[in-house]
């Protein structure tokens, strides 16, 4: 995947409908092959995997999404954005692509659907794996309260105005600006991440989805970690300031065979920050038999 643009001579863009809305997609390998779908977090879009999808697609078709409301894909404002809602909508994702059981991939939200959907559609999933995730668990102290503040401010016809008018482009450019800094992270590419923020019906739409959010944890989650039976890799990178390595080594303790890679001197964007390392545990996964063969 380029870092100008999705559409190149290795990838393949695609849009398919889901919930009367468009959902922006690209695939790269052969049409034919084990699909690896590749699920990106917040406040990203598919170019996040650029690192990883030229060794993935080298033998599996490849699919990564915009999921709804980000990146290229539609923002619907009428559209339900809860976490039962937005697990449901991950299934009816694979059934407009055309793909019954995938290997799942997730950074960052991401993860947090595709643990949702291992765990409630556990035949849907062939192999499983969660990147710097909330997964079963949820932020540190600090960023759980800002996200906290964030939902209330889209539940609040009072606060929602106000918070309308804040430059939430500009915020997120400042806090990928390390990144940007170390050469790990395209200006471009983070300018598709979130110049669409710039936009009064952007700002809408991220309240929206926020009004919809919740941040505390789901113990569902936790309680159905031991019943994972797909080969699964968690990936971590240890420095995260937004979630403490403990979700990692909780969900790797209690999902059967889990394999995890904790990477030390790395922060949140584990596929920027070691994209070497992070393909690597990929194709480990990938070399796996799954449960159901």
């Amino acid at each position: 995947m380029s870092t100008d643009s999705p559409g190149t001579d290795r990838t393949r863009p695609r849009q398919v409908v889901v919930d009367g809305a468009r959902v922006a997609c690209w695939e790269s390998g052969p049409p034919g092959a084990e699909p690896v779908v590749l699920l990106h977090g917040y406040p990203a879009d598919h170019r996040c995997w650029r690192h990883q999808v030229p060794a993935l697609s080298a033998r599996h078709r490849v699919v990564a999404p915009d999921l709804l409301g980000w990146g290229a894909s539609d923002r619907p404002l009428h559209l339900s954005f809860d976490y039962d809602t937005e697990v449901a909508r991950l299934a009816r994702l694979l059934d407009a692509l055309g793909l019954d059981s995938v290997n799942l991939a997730g950074h960052d939200y991401g993860g947090f659907l595709a643990l949702g959907l291992a765990e409630t559609h556990p035949g849907r999933v062939r192999r499983l794996a969660v990147l710097n995730s909330r997964a079963q668990g949820t932020f540190t102290p600090r960023w759980y309260a800002l996200f906290s503040l964030m939902g209330t401010a889209g539940r609040s016809a009072l606060l929602r105005r106000p918070a309308a008018r804040l430059p939430y482009a500009a915020l997120h450019r400042r806090a990928f600006a390390p990144l940007v800094r170390a050469g790990r992270l395209d200006a471009r590419v983070l300018e598709g991440y979130v110049g669409w923020m710039a936009e009064p019906e952007g700002r809408r739409w991220l309240l929206h989805y926020f009004g919809d959010y919740r941040t505390p944890p789901r113990p569902e989650l936790r309680r159905g970690l031991p019943g994972v039976s797909c080969p699964t890799a968690v990936v971590w990178g240890r420095a995260d300031p937004y979630l403490s390595p403990a979700i990692a080594t909780e969900l790797a303790g209690a999902v059967p065979g889990a394999e995890l890679t904790m990477l030390d001197d790395t922060g949140h964007w584990v596929m920027d920050e070691r994209p070497a390392e992070v393909t690597a545990a990929l194709l480990r996964l990938l070399e796996r038999t799954p449960a159901n063969g």
